[in-house]
């Protein structure tokens, strides 16, 4: 771990996080990171990336790949982001103070824990995540 990880681990810590769910959180962005840059698409030559079978979040996602002799589907995968968002419920749950919001946009932190007191009533926290502590590899 660098520098900066230390101080993202320390402000989880400060807001009242557990060390251990605070690296938790740390190993569930990794993963969500992980899987919007598949989402994106990876690859020079040929193109590697996620999609899942319906528009549906719940549907299986399956590996492909794009090249110059087409597209090729590569199967099934696990669907780690299912799993993923899962442990983050369970963990944000034990912190009713604090929220959870997922930035898809694998050129940022994948992961917010935002105080629920820094979003105004009745507005959405996709307006105020950057309010919270960004939480990255």
């Amino acid at each position: 771990m660098n520098q900066q990880t230390y101080v993202m681990l320390s402000r989880l810590e400060r807001a009242g996080i557990s060390t251990n769910d605070a690296l938790a959180l740390r190993r569930i962005a990794m993963t969500l990171h992980r899987w919007h840059e598949l989402e994106c698409g990876i690859g020079d030559s040929a193109t590697f990336y996620i999609e899942r079978e319906t528009e549906e979040d719940d549907s299986p996602p399956h590996m492909k790949r794009s090249d110059h002799t087409g597209l090729h589907d590569l199967g099934r995968i696990p669907d780690r982001e299912k799993g993923a968002l899962k442990r983050l419920k369970t963990i944000v749950a034990r912190y009713p103070e604090l929220l959870a919001y997922v930035q898809g946009d694998p050129r940022g932190a994948p992961l917010y824990i935002v105080a629920s007191a820094d979003i105004p009533a009745g507005e959405d926290i996709s307006s105020y995540y950057s309010r919270g502590i960004a939480v990255y590899q």
